[in-house]
């Protein structure tokens, strides 16, 4: 049960590094819009991993 938390800290954090590194970073066009699509899709899975996480955590409660 913990490596689940910690896979949805993992997602957060690459999110968050890539959201970052498209607002700060001196980046071409190109590679901007490969950085917010990854935070984009890693946002989502956080969000999914958490929702299904503790779905299954109320149904063995």
């Amino acid at each position: 049960m913990r490596i689940r938390k910690i896979s949805e800290f993992i997602y957060l954090i690459i999110s968050i590094i890539a959201t970052f590194d498209y607002l700060f970073g001196n980046n071409p066009d190109e590679r901007k819009n490969i950085l917010l699509f990854f935070a984009i899709i890693s946002l989502g899975m956080f969000f999914f991993r958490r929702y299904y996480r503790k779905k299954f955590q109320n149904r063995t409660k």
